[in-house]
């Protein structure tokens, strides 16, 4: 997918930080100009995250040169704007209602948006996104289970996308692990034009780490390589992420409990006449639909609740979008709605 990158992109020629140059390890590190006094901080970290990255690789069924680690997924997004597309001439094609960072990193980097809504059940609406297709058309994102309304889309027709658009096709899979749905990383090793997104944020509980993962074919995890500044992962943040691979039942046993704790929130909100809707979620949150939204949030927050208000996003109108919580948080949030419908 080389081809597809902007030519200064092509042609960039990347910092080269003393750690890239000297692979090995010596007795006397003298190359970077650090304060030498050590105190477990000094050292400048892995540029290229291998420790972490061989043991993602394990868990994930890849192959370490198949992934990329960015500050949160934020950074591999926008990255592969900068990579892929022209300022002022290429374009994103973006599915609302969805993730807002992509639009974010688009408006930063004077890329144009098309925007293709989902259907009224929020899945794809192949047809009309290819419709919108033109040469300039470098990206298309697809988030899946979808944010902010919770479903997964139709793995088929997320594959008809990745065959039919010559574009990079970027599946933000953030809320994969809350899915009854199989991830689409396999899709690396068919399709050239694929990167899958990832995060230590959500199931893994480190949202405080800033640790975003994308999957690709070693080309195009070259190119972001080539782009990101020399050391965009903190030693900090690489110790934690290696310390949270040793704790993994602990990952699942949360996974666990929001999910028996999404079925209760589920169950509750279905017998309050306020709350018109309930949308089926495969992610840790829930997106309903209630009257008078913007009363209900209000009222939420003065009871030190907070939720988030989607109820002018388009197609979530009249929608709030409840976190699971831990169960006492959720008892709150049951008692305060029970409080409101009464």
């Amino acid at each position: 997918m080389i081809h597809l990158a902007r030519k200064n992109i092509q042609n960039l020629k990347p910092y080269s930080s003393a750690r890239h140059e000297f692979k090995g390890t010596a007795k006397v590190y003298l190359d970077a100009n650090e304060n030498p006094f050590n105190n477990g901080m000094n050292r400048y970290p892995d540029p290229m995250q291998w420790k972490v990255k061989k043991r993602l690789a394990e868990i994930k069924k890849v192959q370490p040169e198949n992934i990329f680690l960015g500050n949160g997924s934020d950074e591999p997004i926008d990255l592969l704007m900068r990579i892929f597309c022209e300022p002022g001439i290429d374009n994103i094609i973006t599915l609302p209602p969805t993730y807002g960072m992509y639009q974010v990193s688009a408006d930063i980097n004077n890329v144009a948006i098309k925007k293709v809504n989902l259907t009224n059940d929020y899945q794809l609406d192949v047809d009309a996104i290819l419709a919108a297709v033109d040469a300039h058309s470098k990206i298309l994102f697809i988030c899946s289970p979808n944010n902010p309304t919770g479903n997964s889309v139709d793995r088929n027709d997320i594959e008809t996308l990745i065959q039919s658009f010559k574009g990079i096709v970027v599946v933000d899979e953030a809320y994969i692990d809350f899915s009854s749905e199989e991830s689409c990383i396999e899709f690396i090793e068919t399709y050239e034009n694929v990167v899958i997104l990832q995060t230590f944020s959500k199931a893994w509980g480190m949202a405080n780490i800033r640790l975003g993962k994308a999957f690709s074919n070693t080309q195009i995890i070259d190119l972001l390589n080539k782009v990101k500044p020399p050391y965009n992962i903190s030693e900090l943040t690489q110790k934690a992420a290696l310390l949270a691979f040793k704790h993994r039942d602990k990952v699942r046993e949360s996974v666990a409990t929001i999910l028996r704790e999404r079925s209760r929130l589920e169950d509750n909100f279905q017998r309050y006449d306020f709350i018109e809707e309930v949308y089926p979620t495969d992610a840790n949150f829930i997106m309903a639909k209630v009257e008078d939204p913007n009363l209900v949030y209000d009222f939420l927050v003065s009871k030190g609740i907070i939720v988030r208000n989607r109820s002018t996003v388009t197609l979530c109108e009249g929608c709030l979008r409840f976190t699971v919580g831990q169960p006492k948080e959720n008892d709150e949030l049951i008692a305060a709605l029970k409080e409101w419908g009464t």
